[in-house]
């Protein structure tokens, strides 16, 4: 069987889903080794917009987590898309311009949004440099991957 991408938007998708549930799945195994439950790391994330009322019981702190995780990363694919459109340099690289936008996902995430968010949290670098190389092989990487795969500018 094979898939049959017939539009912009479907390629958008399904890199958004790609990255956004890779991404997901190693952030989710990183944090377990930790003793974390995902319920906890989603609700993390909706406290970037929700303050301390994300974990409180009732206020579907996780379930929004999981709506700005995809929102994110159907962002972040939608740019590459786009980008791809005009630069074929993105799509005959794909491995390199993917690791790379990766990291830039990295770095916009951490220097600009999370210090516009209602998420306070110290600097770790052990967290930044695990991150890091997360946002290239389960981010960047996949997005990049995807676009090559079924984007085909005329």
């Amino acid at each position: 069987m094979s898939l049959s991408i017939q539009s912009g938007v479907e390629v958008v998708l399904l890199a958004a889903t790609t990255s956004g549930v890779l991404d997901l799945i190693a952030a989710t195994i990183l944090i377990a080794s930790m003793g974390v439950p995902p319920k906890r790391m989603l609700q993390t994330i909706a406290s970037a917009q929700m303050g301390p009322k994300a974990f409180e019981p009732g206020k579907n702190g996780a379930a929004l987590g999981l709506a700005f995780h995809f929102f994110i990363a159907l962002a972040a694919s939608a740019v590459y898309y786009v980008a791809a459109t005009y630069s074929a340099m993105l799509a005959n690289h794909a491995i390199i311009a993917g690791l790379l936008y990766g990291i830039l996902i990295h770095l916009v995430m951490t220097f600009i949004v999370l210090p516009m968010s209602a998420l306070r949290r110290p600097f770790s670098k052990v967290s930044f440099i695990t991150q890091f190389v997360i946002h290239m092989f389960c981010v960047g990487l996949p997005i990049a991957l995807v676009v090559k795969h079924f984007h085909h500018p005329v």
